[in-house]
């Protein structure tokens, strides 16, 4: 016991008992328990106890243990009968709920039991295999729904293959009776497919009833009756599917006829390019690509068609490509610039430039006169400067049936005489673009020449035999041989030529055609017809003189496209190889040079450009609002301080009366509000802006990792976009009346504006006074002590400054209030005094050293004044007459400054800085389209590099396909 007292266990248990209730004793009698034990007579292990005493503690403790011990067991007892007393309680309540249920013993009579159940069950199965069994089917019932179902089948194949067909046929552009056709068509194939079958189940029903009795051939027919039903579910099905498919496609053509009602151009599936169209890409590649390591004469083969003007090379071409889509005049230059065509054979004769969509039906006169306009069109346009022939290359594509592939060129006619309506230099020039394409040894030259004037007269044929003079690749062509032929006295000319004998020049061939009767309106096909009857009756042929292999644009056209792909055959791979190793050579550069950067040209970086300058448009957002009313205040403070001094507190305050200062800024202040104060706000706020957005530039600038590539774009674009940029016009008026009223209030309210009022006027009059002693140090030159430390002399002028400037002094030291202007008995003494020191000057001489003096003296006197009026404001506050009245000026133009800010920090937020990102995004799209700004701002050897490796990498692919296409055709 003695351990359980003095342990922490007893002091618990005493404790706990301390908060349980009590129901022996009163409550003073607890409390006295607890302090007899923890206040006063607690064990006491200092001091011995005599053994009375410790008998007498022992006992009363064992009371209180007894006394704690039976709270606990009264806290059981009370827990376990509270819950044996619920426990009967919940069963009573069950009891008596479970008796007031209503008598379901009803329900017995009612319900059958198990066995009833289950005999009910065995009828009901039993009759349904009696009816089964029973039912019957006629068999002209099976051959009528047979018939039926063959005159429905194949009236629906039918319209099925149709409506196929007529979608084809469509060629993407479907009318909309072709929409309603097929809605139509499906509608009423469902509707007749549920007609048909609801008719087959009735009459079904209708002839099964009076053979329902009959049980000899159920078996039979209902053989024949699962077979037939099965075949109708088959037959639903297939048809189902038909439908779903031609109901998808239904709605595709419906998409495609609502796009071209919309002007747009439906979505068309990836046809495979021919081979002649492969390489016509390629060649356009290359007719872009001209560096030092790769020029026009390494390039890939091509027909070059020259000759003479009107010697009949345009004609040559039409006939080749079966159609009249050049433009025609009687002996006026009309070729000016290359025509670069590639002839590809398609199902639909038809034509189509390079850089549009458009396609021209060359079976139609009309889409003929527009290819021919066009192609005028696009060759005056080439011709600039006063040029009258140009190098730009106009690149086309004509298809048709029986159009032999090839890659043709026609280049303007070479001429012997330059005309006055000519450019001087325009045979020259035709000379050197002629020679430029002849001389690729990948060329083939089809040289040809006017039948009808003699040799002699020949320009061309000097020049391919200069280019080309082993004839390996040139190909002789003799036009207008039906007029050679009535014309020379001597046929045997006609045989020399197309033997090679006559012009001093080797071809690899040798043909004779007719290329019409010179009448422009002939068709190609009344040509063909013409030529082939002139060869049928010449005498060319009838006395050997020329081979039949020899003659007819169709002979010629099949030569000329042998030789272009053996030619093509032989040279593509070898161009491949030189790309392979251009490419090297300069990814080596690339990883030698710029090892850690990726590879981007122009249009990479410019995008990379625009991002960051449109990131740093969406920073102006997040500049505060205190910051932006600090900087507008700031800047339009530096434009108005000049005049606020000058034209408003120097005169006010120089008046020399407190009236007369009052009166004088209400005039000047109202009409510096009347016309130069919103437009300075409008363009401090406009310059803030600028700076804002230079000063962000400039931190991204700054930043690591910053790439120095984009900053001349950068400031290129910026400062674009600010030319453009206007401020509203509206926001000046809007200033002038806010500032209007606030310049009008001369209220001081409060202590804290009247303090923050002189400061302002302090630091003013302090950068005045700054300036104005910069301004006398340099009239009056170095000081004593500057002379004689750092040996400096004054200028004869600063002599006579600081002569004039001791005589002021002594001036405004007798009168410190002396009025801003010298009187003339003033000026007069000054220079009397300054000439007993040999010094002579004029007035004017005098008033502009007492100019800046006396302003020195005067910022000096406001100054003490700005100090004495920090303890003014009471006395300004009950209307005593004070010497404060500039720090009420300052205190108003202060507050039209914050005014004035605020107005502009909310205009830049709200509009300004939207329309900036505006024009920001206007001029990068401008600058995106012109490739001459991208050239001019993005420049140096990692932009050109770049640029030259992708355009390697595009002909190589290129090429690469081109070789895959060309070999599997072998």
């Amino acid at each position: 016991m003695e351990h359980l007292l003095n342990g922490r266990f007893g002091r618990v248990i005493i404790s706990s008992y301390s908060y349980s209730p009590l129901k022996y004793g009163s409550k003073s009698s607890f409390r006295r328990g607890i302090c007899s034990m923890w206040g006063g007579r607690a064990l006491d292990r200092s001091r011995p106890l005599l053994k009375s005493q410790y008998q007498q503690q022992r006992r009363e403790y064992g009371i209180l243990v007894l006394r704690a011990l039976r709270g606990v067991l009264k806290i059981r007892y009370l827990l376990l009968g509270g819950a044996v007393g619920g426990g009967v309680t919940l069963q009573k309540k069950y009891q008596d709920w479970k008796d007031g249920l209503p008598d379901m013993k009803w329900l017995d009579d009612v319900m059958p039991d198990n066995e009833r159940w289950q005999e009910w069950r065995g009828s009901l199965i039993q009759l349904r295999d009696n009816v089964k069994d029973n039912i019957q089917i006629d068999p002209r019932l099976k051959a009528m729904t047979e018939l039926k179902y063959r005159e429905f089948r194949n009236w629906f194949d039918q319209r099925l293959d149709d409506a196929i067909a007529a979608a084809d046929q469509s060629n993407n552009q479907l009318p909309p009776a072709v929409n309603g056709a097929f809605t139509r068509l499906s509608e009423f194939v469902e509707r007749l497919y549920s007609d048909t079958k609801k008719e087959i189940a009735e009459k079904s029903l209708v002839h099964a009833r009076p053979f329902m009795q009959d049980n000899n051939n159920r078996k039979e027919s209902q053989a024949r009756l699962d077979a037939l039903q099965d075949e109708v579910i088959q037959t639903q099905i297939k048809y189902q599917r038909e439908l779903e498919r031609l109901e998808r496609e239904n709605k595709e053509l419906r998409k495609q006829n609502l796009l071209l009602k919309q002007g747009r151009k439906p979505p068309t599936r990836q046809v495979k390019r021919s081979l002649i169209d492969m390489y016509s890409e390629v060649l356009d590649e290359l007719a872009d690509y001209d560096t030092s390591a790769y020029n026009l004469s390494d390039q890939l083969p091509r027909v070059v068609v020259v000759g003479d003007q009107s010697s009949g090379k345009t004609s040559v071409l039409e006939m080749v490509a079966q159609a009249r889509i050049f433009p025609r005049g009687a002996g006026e230059m009309m070729t000016r610039a290359p025509v670069k065509v590639t002839l590809s054979e398609g199902p639909y004769h038809i034509a189509q430039f390079r850089d549009s969509n458009r396609e021209f039906d060359l079976t139609k006169e009309s889409d003929l006169a527009e290819l021919r306009r066009e192609i005028e069109l696009r060759m005056r346009n080439s011709v600039r400067g006063g040029k009258t022939v140009s190098n730009e290359v106009i690149s086309m594509t004509v298809k048709g049936p029986g159009i032999q592939r090839m890659v043709l060129v026609d280049l303007p006619g070479i001429i012997s005489t330059v005309t006055t309506d000519m450019a001087a230099d325009t045979r020259e020039a035709i000379k050197t673009m002629t020679q430029a394409y002849m001389n690729n040894p990948n060329a083939i030259i089809l040289c040809i020449q006017d039948g009808s004037v003699d040799a002699e007269r020949s320009n061309v044929t000097n020049l391919v035999s200069q280019c080309d003079p082993s004839g390996k690749r040139t190909i002789f062509v003799l036009t207008k041989v039906d007029m050679a032929e009535e014309n020379l006295a001597d046929p045997n000319r006609i045989r020399k030529i197309l033997q090679g004998k006559l012009f001093p020049m080797k071809a690899l061939g040798y043909f004779a055609v007719v290329t019409g009767r010179g009448r422009k309106d002939d068709s190609i096909q009344t040509i063909k017809d013409y030529e082939e009857n002139f060869f049928r009756n010449s005498k060319l042929f009838k006395e050997g003189r020329v081979m039949s292999a020899q003659v007819t644009t169709r002979n010629l056209s099949l030569a000329v496209a042998d030789c272009f792909w053996k030619m093509v055959r032989e040279t593509v791979e070898q161009q491949a190889d030189a790309f392979k190793a251009m490419r090297f050579n300069l990814e080596t550069e690339w990883k030698n040079n710029f090892p850690r950067l990726r590879e981007q040209d122009r249009d990479e970086l410019f995008e990379r450009a625009r991002t960051e300058i449109l990131d740093e448009v969406v920073n102006l957002s997040q500049v505060s609002p205190r910051k932006w009313e600090d900087t507008l205040m700031d800047k339009l403070w530096e434009k108005v301080s000049g005049h606020v001094f000058e034209k408003i507190y120097l005169p006010a305050a120089q008046s020399g009366s407190h009236g007369t200062f009052n009166t004088t800024v209400d005039i000047k202040l109202k009409q510096w509000t009347d016309n130069g104060l919103p437009a300075k706000s409008v363009q401090s706020g406009w310059e803030t802006l600028q700076t804002e957005f230079h000063h962000f530039m400039s931190k991204a600038a700054q930043a690591p990792g910053h790439d120095n590539i984009f900053d001349q774009l950068k400031e290129a674009v910026v400062t674009e976009a600010m030319k453009r940029h206007s401020w509203e016009d509206k926001a000046s008026d809007v200033l002038r009346v806010i500032q209007l009223n606030i310049l009008e209030d001369r209220t001081v309210t409060d202590k804290r504006e009247w303090d923050s009022a002189v400061r302002f006027l302090e630091s003013s009059v302090r950068d005045k006074l700054k300036h104005t002693e910069a301004i006398l140090r340099d009239m009056f030159g170095p000081s004593t002590r500057e002379r004689w430390m750092y040996w400096q002399y004054l200028t004869e002028e600063q002599s006579k400054r600081n002569a004039v400037k001791s005589e002021i002094d002594k001036i405004l030291y007798a009168d410190d209030k002396h009025p801003p202007l010298l009187s003339y008995d003033e000026l007069t003494t000054i220079r009397k005094n300054i000439q007993h020191n040999n010094v002579d000057v004029d007035a004017d001489f005098i008033r502009e050293v007492w100019h800046q003096v006396y302003r020195q003296h005067f910022l000096k006197q406001s100054l003490v004044r700005a100090y004495d009026c920090r303890k003014s404001f009471y006395l300004y506050h009950q209307g005593a007459e004070t010497e404060c009245s500039d720090v009420v000026l300052f205190h108003r133009i202060q507050q039209m400054m914050k005014v004035t800010s605020n107005a502009l920090r909310q205009q830049i937020m709200n509009r300004e800085a939207r329309r900036l990102d505006k024009e920001i995004k206007d001029v990068l799209d401008d600058y995106s389209q012109d490739n001459e700004k991208k050239e001019k701002l993005l420049t140096g050897r990692r932009v050109t590099l770049a640029e030259e490796l992708k355009r390697v990498r595009q002909i190589q692919d290129k090429l690469e396909e081109f070789i895959q296409a060309l070999n599997k055709e072998k």
